[in-house]
């Protein structure tokens, strides 16, 4: 993330594109390697378990957590602009995992879409975004980029290499053991993916979170999590339907479910413009009674 934030503020990106694109789907890199590497093996519950269960898991813990350690403070736009993505991402999902099956031209269809909403985004943030809003994002990009921007490009394009092969090798460690997790606690490897495989690639989002909670730097932080809901749908999901064909069963289907319950569910804490302590607390019992259901 720092590397690529540099190269884009040497190309003179505005702070604004970074901070909606670069920062917001570095964050989810994760999810694909380890959803794609995941399909590449034939481990397509695995894959599916990870997308989903990183969603939940940005709503119900993440922001949770956060709002637990204080008071969340919700932008106008997250209402109106990216929830609305969002949420269509999510009833796009259970809609094609209805039918039990997500095939290569759906996959295609949602990177398509991605694409789009990454174009309609950098077009807004040129056209649309306030001083204030800009200034947010310059707020919240200056400590990533303020040692790395004085890097050579050669340098930065090192990091970014470097922290993709680091990225592989630790995605195919982390498939391979939650496999061998899976059979030494005799549990199927989608419960695995929605939970240990979960929480391991959503570590990126929640480390984040949770220092910017404590240091008072809250304000994007439900839209950096609405962020990358949108991607691990779009992106990640597209991506592996594109890598191999998959069967979707019902109790995935209902994970999806529970997916688009968690969505909805945080459109009125989002309404007051704030997610308070206690909307905190409701989403990690909402989290934790998935959990049991579950594990039922």
């Amino acid at each position: 993330v720092k590397g690529a934030v540099a190269l884009a503020r040497v190309a003179r990106v505005r702070p604004a594109v970074i901070g909606l694109t670069v920062v917001s789907f570095g964050t989810s890199v994760p999810e694909l390697v380890v959803s794609v590497m995941a399909a590449v093996g034939g481990k397509t519950d695995l894959a599916l378990g990870n997308v989903v269960g990183s969603n939940i898991l940005n709503v119900a813990l993440i922001v949770g957590l956060s709002a637990l350690i204080t008071t969340l403070p919700v932008h106008g736009s997250a209402i109106r602009i990216e929830w609305p993505f969002m949420f269509g991402a999510s009833v796009l999902a259970v809609a094609m995992g209805y039918f039990h099956r997500l095939t290569r031209p759906e996959g295609a269809v949602l990177l398509l879409l991605l694409i789009l909403f990454n174009w309609w985004v950098v077009h807004r943030s040129r056209t649309q975004l306030g001083d204030e809003e800009r200034a947010e994002f310059d707020k919240g990009l200056s400590h990533i980029a303020r040692k790395a921007i004085t890097r050579g490009a050669i340098i930065n394009f090192m990091w970014i290499a470097v922290g993709i092969a680091v990225l592989v090798l630790g995605s195919r460690l982390l498939v391979n053991g939650a496999i061998t997790l899976a059979r030494l606690a005799n549990v199927s490897e989608r419960i695995i993916g929605l939970t240990v495989v979960a929480i391991g690639t959503s570590m990126p989002e929640l480390a984040t979170s949770l220092v910017a909670a404590r240091r008072g730097h809250t304000d994007l932080a439900v839209a950096n999590v609405i962020g990358s809901n949108i991607f691990n749908i779009l992106g990640v999901l597209g991506a592996v339907a594109l890598v191999r064909e998959v069967n979707v069963s019902e109790a995935v289907l209902w994970d999806m479910i529970w997916m688009l319950g968690f969505s909805v569910a945080l459109l009125p804490m989002m309404w007051n413009r704030r997610i308070s302590r206690w909307e905190g607390t409701a989403l990690l019992a909402g989290w934790g009674v998935y959990i049991l259901w579950l594990l039922r």
